[in-house]
């Protein structure tokens, strides 16, 4: 089972930051979570959601936790108490939300912020990298000057692979 809040699960990918898999694990954990979510498909489950939130969670085997969290309204608490991310959205419809609104909440931005940083190619991967990316991405990376000297001495610098031209079509292969 995942582990609590602020805890390693063991799992190679739990140092991606603000980032909640959605492993075999979370799935188990968020199983009640995900079927609350999946009832607002159905408008009679919406209309009855909607007339009292708390009394409609006790259909469902949720832990103080999650609901809490859907209380709230916390998307991110969701995903990390095993809710995935386009079954909560389900949630965010209901109360006539677009997708793009609760990303924004997520992030901690307005909506017109995000949608800018999108366009714009989304997140910077600086400091949004696992620490084992970073460690990964420092033992790849060309040592400094290593292109520089390449061009020098009229070697292939390893940073750059060549594409090779096929001799059929003349176009570029990787």
């Amino acid at each position: 089972m995942t582990a609590a809040k602020g805890q390693s699960t063991g799992k190679e990918y739990d140092d991606i930051p603000g980032t909640f898999v959605f492993d075999a694990d979370r799935s188990r954990q968020g199983y009640h979570l995900n079927m609350f979510c999946m009832s607002l498909l159905k408008a009679e489950n919406r209309k009855a959601f909607k007339e009292n939130e708390a009394s409609y969670l006790d259909r469902f085997a949720l832990t103080p936790e999650q609901r809490e969290a859907i209380l709230k309204r916390d998307y991110n608490r969701m995903l990390e108490l095993g809710g995935n991310i386009y079954f909560t959205a389900k949630l965010g419809a209901t109360d006539g939300h677009s997708f793009q609104h609760i990303a924004a909440v997520m992030t901690g931005s307005t909506q017109e912020d995000y949608a800018k940083m999108m366009l714009g190619g989304g997140r910077s991967v600086e400091g949004n990298r696992s620490k084992s990316g970073r460690d990964a991405a420092a033992k790849t990376a060309p040592r400094r000057g290593a292109a520089k000297r390449a061009a020098r001495t009229g070697a292939k610098s390893a940073s750059r692979p060549v594409a090779k031209r096929s001799k059929k079509t003349g176009s570029k292969r990787g």
